[in-house]
């Protein structure tokens, strides 16, 4: 069975990285993996000497992470990391961890999804960015676009998935297994996929007239099908029923 594979690198996020790394300045940087099913993390010796650990002396688990992280950050990286458990999903997060000395670290934490030779989310696999010792406007900028490029590589496949959801009336999940299967059969990076399709259906597809009519519909009048706080969802109104289904021939 071949190793699990990432839907990463060669990208901008990539790109901005190496320009940190490669600008002489004292940074560090380290590995990690988290595998769902097992709840099992791993990572570098880099990672853990952020930590204050010496090289394999300790297993990384949440609870470890979450203890490391620095108070006013905490919350904020457990809801990330319970984001993560839950579905495998993507992060990037710029916080603070004290290591075994109290010596609170700046740095930057980024994980994409980890897909198994079927495509399937198993995990995440990423890096930290220990900005401790050089944290100057040219490693701000740069780290800034890595983020900023992640988030995009995000919105793209979210959009994608949108498309899937609303064309075969399907999950977000599923949407996601779509674009995951695709991309293993075509040997296409995910995120590239999803940017085709994204472009190609916003630029090439035309759309039937009575179906903008009934989608214009539902714009215009979504918000009387939103329930008060005190009265539950119900179904779909006849009118908007009728609007949604583009009449026969």
């Amino acid at each position: 069975m071949r190793e699990p594979i990432v839907d990463a690198g060669d990208t901008p996020v990539d790109d901005a990285f190496e320009r940190v790394f490669a600008s002489g300045k004292p940074q560090r940087v380290g590995s990690f993996r988290y595998l769902i099913d097992d709840d099992r993390w791993e990572w570098s010796d880099d990672v853990a000497r952020m930590h204050g650990y010496a090289p394999g002396t300790v297993r990384p688990t949440t609870d470890l992470l979450l203890k490391h992280k620095h108070p006013e950050d905490r919350a904020h990286v457990a809801a990330m990391l319970g984001a993560l458990q839950r579905n495998g999903e993507p992060f990037s997060s710029r916080h603070r961890i004290i290591d075994t000395h109290g010596t609170v670290r700046p740095v930057v934490v980024i994980g994409d999804r980890l897909l198994d030779e079927r495509g399937r989310v198993i995990g995440t696999a990423g890096f930290y960015l220990d900005l401790s010792d050089a944290y100057d406007d040219e490693v701000r900028h740069s780290v800034d676009e890595a983020v900023s490029a992640l988030a995009h590589h995000r919105a793209v496949i979210e959009q994608a998935k949108g498309m899937l959801m609303a064309v075969y009336g399907i999950p977000a999940d599923r949407a996601f297994e779509i674009l995951a299967w695709r991309s293993q059969e075509s040997n296409v990076k995910l995120r590239t996929l999803a940017e085709q399709l994204v472009r190609d259906v916003t630029t090439g597809l035309d759309a039937p007239a009575t179906l903008r009519t009934a989608f214009d519909h539902l714009l215009m009048t979504a918000h009387e099908r939103i329930p008060s706080p005190r009265q539950p969802a119900g179904p779909v109104t006849d009118s908007a029923a009728e609007a949604r289904t583009p009449p026969s021939d």
